[in-house]
């Protein structure tokens, strides 16, 4: 019985402490805190959201290269509004009572209850109007947000754009993006983009009756504070990516310079590129279709990281560095050079009659024999039935050098080109194949292609002698330096080994019998490679890679310009103005007015108009067009050649003459 008594209160005291943290509870949600009633959304309380400053992007020198400009938008909440002066508002924002109802619409299709913008970033007069009216509409209100701005009006591959999100965006932020909020869609703006968008502030503002607001409740006990995004300090040197987009305008190609001792990319232009500035605003879409989309040349494909081209004769320095590592040859290996090699009953021609020639040599006049001879000992070292694998380990040492894999640049939509494995050659040849079958990888044509910024990465190995660090854009976020980017990549090639081949780059530059004398540049000693990369689209590609000076290289570079024909004509040149630019502060002397002469040359490949008919080309026709490319080709390089010669340093007088009436120097 007493058990039964003392149970009985044993409940009875559960029931009364339960009782009381209840109304503890209760007293607490509707007396002591504020926090329920302001999840309660009161018609006269709302979240007005504080959207945070991107984060600016500077050059290498501190020079701002992206920043923000303030802007507004007009913001409506649908189940608010109540009828209004429709031609009073059109007047203040500059529109038409037509929009004013369209948009509208569009809101209320969007959501009944939740703020959508109604007229995005409206001027600065237009805003000082509404301003004075605002009160008279209820359900709308203004919002303040800032937008892109590219002072320089250039890097429109580099930097990409902001848009507006989409339902996708939205559904994979984590709750982070509300529609109307803008993300970084392509380049450095989606990169770091988490980085460079900040965090965004609410403000619990009270409004009256009259729809103005009273200021922020509860003297903004609840508010949060809006953080703007981190600065980035990128490595791009803005004085030559402003050169580099002018001498590559009315062309189509690219332009990759890399700091070697650090990684850091100082220029990176793809051609033909677009003004970043042309994709803000509410002329966004418009300016989309017409300039980017509508452009046959597409200037969406970031050529540096997303174009494949064969790398071509700048491919031979990094096979002779291969060959000398295994053995296969030394700086005095002598092949004969009749003017071509023969493969079993293939036959690669050569620009040249060189006879007996040298690495040294061979590497300045850019021999097709002498690299095919180099190819040859190095997949037959082996021994004949062994091929097949020893291609395979030749490979592999080549993809060191960062051919045929992703750098992992910190740029989206990187492309690894192609660098077929052994495997490739078994599914097409069976497993008797040799040599014959890839010969044209010798001098880097075939089934090989390389992006440039894979091209200037080979170019900052052999300046670095032997490594290179993993190319990137971004220096550092805020005052953090990016410390990932310090390893060095060894390719496996000894230091000793690149000298003999640097050697016979210098050469290529700066004797009367190298192929890239136009590249010369007064007082800096510029090692280089050109290369003529044949296109079955067209007229060949103009390719050039290098780096400068010899000694404690500062840049290395890779230029290529499609279907412009000789490496040494259009490539060379401009990367040496671009070196000289980056060196010295300036381009010195005669070669100004090269510049001013390349700038204005345009090499956009015609295209077919499919609207008309097709002319038939007959053999006759086509002689002509070949003749009449062919004049044009030599006129365009004694042009460049005469005023190169003119004042060049590294030529004596008594041997201007012979240079300027030579044959245009290239290769294949």
């Amino acid at each position: 019985m007493d058990q039964l008594f003392n149970r009985k209160y044993i409940v009875q005291g559960l029931f009364i402490v339960i009782a009381l943290i209840l109304l503890g509870k209760l007293f607490y949600i509707q007396i002591a805190s504020d926090k329920y009633f302001l999840s309660a959304e009161s018609n006269v309380l709302r979240k007005i959201y504080k959207y945070p400053a991107r984060g600016a992007i500077l050059d290498r020198n501190g020079k701002v290269i992206v920043q923000n400009e303030p802007v507004y938008d007009l913001m409506v909440t649908p189940n608010e509004v109540k009828a209004f002066d429709t031609l009073g508002l059109a007047q203040a924002l500059e529109i038409s009572i037509q929009d004013v109802r369209k948009n509208l619409r569009k809101a209320r299709g969007k959501s009944t209850y939740q703020s959508t913008p109604f007229l995005k970033q409206i001027s600065v007069q237009s805003y000082a109007r509404l301003q004075e009216i605002l009160y008279r509409f209820p359900g709308f209100r203004t919002q303040d947000r800032t937008i892109r701005h590219y002072p320089d009006s250039v890097g429109g591959a580099l930097f990409g754009y902001v848009k507006e999100v989409d339902s996708a965006d939205i559904a994979k932020s984590e709750g982070f993006y509300r529609p109307g909020d803008y993300k970084g869609k392509s380049g450095l703006e989606y990169s770091y983009e988490q980085t460079l968008r900040g965090e965004k502030g609410v403000i619990n503002t009270v409004y009256d009756a009259h729809n103005t607001p009273q200021g922020s409740y509860a003297d903004g006990k609840y508010d949060v504070n809006a953080v703007s995004g981190e600065r980035l300090i990128s490595g791009i040197d803005m004085r030559i990516q402003k050169l580099g987009e002018e001498l590559m305008r009315n062309k189509v190609g690219a332009i990759v310079a890399i700091e070697p001792a650090t990684g850091e990319i100082l220029s990176f232009i793809s051609s033909p590129g677009y003004d970043p500035n042309l994709l803000v605003g509410r002329d966004q879409g418009n300016n989309y279709m017409k300039f980017i989309v509508g452009n046959p040349y597409r200037p969406s494909l970031v050529r540096p990281i997303m174009g494949y081209y064969p790398p071509g004769s700048s491919f031979k320095p990094v096979d002779a560095l291969v060959g000398l590592q295994e053995g296969v040859i030394d700086p005095n290996t002598t092949f004969f050079c009749p003017h071509y090699y023969q493969a079993g009953n293939r036959k690669i021609k050569c620009e040249h009659f060189d006879g007996s020639i040298s690495l040294r040599r061979g590497i300045a006049r850019s021999c097709n024999t002498y690299f095919c001879y180099v190819f040859q000992k190095l997949i037959t070292k082996n021994g004949m039935k062994n091929q097949r694998k020893t291609y395979q380990d030749w490979r592999d040492k080549i993809a060191k050098f960062g051919f045929g894999e992703k750098l992992d640049i910190d740029m989206p939509y990187e492309r690894k080109g192609y660098f077929y494995a052994a495997d490739h050659y078994d599914k097409i040849y069976g497993k008797r194949w040799g040599y014959t079958n890839v010969i044209s990888q010798a001098i880097g044509q075939g089934e090989i292609t390389a992006t440039p910024l894979q091209m200037a990465n080979a170019m900052a190995v052999i300046a670095n002698r032997g490594y290179y660090i993993k190319p990137h854009l971004i220096r550092a976020m805020g005052d953090k330096i990016k410390k990932e980017y310090v390893d060095k990549n060894y390719v496996g090639v000894d230091a000793k080994h690149f000298e003999p081949v640097i050697d016979g780059m210098q050469d290529a530059v700066n004797t009367s019998w190298g192929t890239a004398i136009l590249s010369r540049i007064p007082d800096v000693v510029l090692c280089g490679k050109t290369g003529t990369v044949q296109n079955p689209h067209g007229k060949n590609h103009s390719v050039f890679i290098g780096f400068a000076p010899r000694d404690n290289p500062k840049i290395a570079i890779a230029v290529i310009v499609e279907n412009a024909g000789f490496g040494s004509t259009y490539a060379a040149p401009i990367a040496s103005y671009m070196i000289e630019k980056y060196l010295k502060g300036t381009v010195t002397g005669s070669r100004a007015a090269q510049v001013e002469w390349m700038k204005n040359q345009n090499l956009l490949p015609v295209l077919k108009d499919k609207t008309k008919p097709v002319k038939v080309i007959t053999k006759a026709d086509s002689l002509l067009i070949k003749k009449a490319d062919s004049t044009k080709k030599v006129k365009d390089s004694i042009q460049i050649r005469a005023a190169t010669i003119k004042q060049s340093v590294a030529i004596k007088p008594k041997q201007t003459k012979t240079v300027i009436t030579e044959k245009p120097a290239s290769e294949k």
